[in-house]
């Protein structure tokens, strides 16, 4: 898969919005534009048995978060507090993302 262009970025928080964890909210930890999937915190876990090694020297079954598809998460406004699609605005010659509900900018300007 090529490099695709996520709506969402490290740090977000966003809502499933289908399967086992459907309806869950959570917030992104890692997006990874070339797979086009995210991993977000408490969401799809897995449980993976393991041998003892440095990183784990008791072993035994771990549990993780495992990447789910991008386009199953909606970003959750920090204004406005409700799921939303991303409009991308222009302020001070940047694009920047904002809420389709509310109009507020999203992005933190730095």
């Amino acid at each position: 898969m090529t490099n695709v262009k996520l709506h969402v970025k490290k740090g977000d928080k966003v809502l499933v919005l289908s399967g086992k964890d459907k309806g869950k909210e959570g917030t992104i930890l890692t997006a990874m534009p070339k797979k086009g999937k995210v991993v977000v915190e408490g969401i799809n876990k897995v449980k993976r048995h393991t041998k003892p090694n440095q990183k784990a020297p008791q072993g035994g079954i771990l549990t993780k978060e495992m990447p789910l598809h991008a386009s199953k998460v909606m970003l959750i406004c920090p204004a406005c507090s409700k799921a939303t699609r991303v409009a991308h605005k222009e302020v001070n010659g940047k694009s920047v993302r904002a809420c389709k509900k509310c109009g507020e900018v999203i992005d933190q300007t730095k």
